[in-house]
C-alpha cells in the first residue's frame, strides 16, 4: 500500500486541504493520504497555534467520512526536534508493509536541498509535488529526479492564516472549513482572540 504523508500544522484544517489531499488519493496512484498534524515546540509556543490535541480532532473529523484520508498524531510521540527524515524513518519501521511517499508543495521543493538529510529522504522515499502560485526556481537537480512527481493538483489559494484572521474579525469564513470543524471551533470559541 502506497500511503502520501501531507505534513502541516493544520491551524486549522480547510477544504483547500481536504481537496488537495482527495484529488492525490484519487488521481494518483496513492492508495491513502495521511495527515501528520506537527507538534508545536515547546520553545516556540504560538499564541495563534491552537494545541496538538485539538488541531489533531479537528483533522481527524475532518477526514472521518473519507476512506482514503487519515489523520496521524505520530510525531506527537517522537523526539524534539521534529525532522522530517527522522519521522519517515520511524513512520516506516512502525508501518513495514506501507510504502511511504512525502507530499509537499512546490515551494518546499525550492527549499528541498536545506533540509536535513534530503538525500536519504530521495534515496527511501517518492516526492509528490503540487502546483503552488509564486516565483523562484526549483534546483536543476530536482527539476527532472525520477523520485520527484508532479501533480496536475488544482491550485488552491485559501490559508489557514486569512482564516483566524477572519474569525477574529468576526467574518464568515464557514464555507472555507468542513462543517464539523466549523462546528467544533466555533463552540470552542477558537481564533477570537
Amino acid at each position: 500500500m502506497k500511503v502520501g504523508l501531507y505534513f502541516g500544522s493544520f491551524n486549522p484544517i480547510h477544504v483547500g486541504h481536504l481537496i488537495l489531499a482527495n484529488h492525490l488519493a484519487e488521481y494518483s496512484d496513492l492508495d491513502e493520504v495521511w495527515f501528520v498534524v506537527t507538534p508545536q515546540s515547546p520553545h516556540k509556543k504560538k499564541q495563534s497555534l491552537l494545541d496538538n490535541h485539538h488541531r489533531y480532532e479537528l483533522v481527524y473529523t475532518a477526514v472521518e467520512n473519507y476512506p482514503k484520508l487519515r489523520a496521524s498524531n505520530i510525531e506527537f510521540k517522537l523526539p524534539q526536534p521534529y525532522y522530517t527524515v527522522h519521522t519517515l524513518a520511524h513512520i516506516s519501521e512502525k508501518y513495514p508493509n506501507k510504502e511511504f511517499c512525502l507530499i509537499m508543495g512546490e515551494d518546499n521543493l525550492k527549499t528541498f536541498h536545506k533540509w536535513k538529510n534530503y538525500e536519504t529522504i530521495l534515496e527511501h522515499h517518492q516526492i509528490y509535488v503540487y502546483p503552488r502560485i509564486g516565483g523562484g526556481k526549483v534546483k536543476n537537480q530536482f527539476r527532472d529526479h525520477p523520485k520527484i512527481h508532479r501533480v496536475d493538483a488544482p491550485v488552491i489559494q485559501i490559508s489557514a492564516t486569512s482564516i483566524r484572521e477572519g474569525i477574529k474579525q468576526n467574518k464568515n469564513v464557514e464555507p472555507l472549513l468542513p462543517k464539523e470543524v466549523w462546528k467544533y471551533i466555533d463552540e470552542m470559541n477558537f481564533y477570537r482572540k
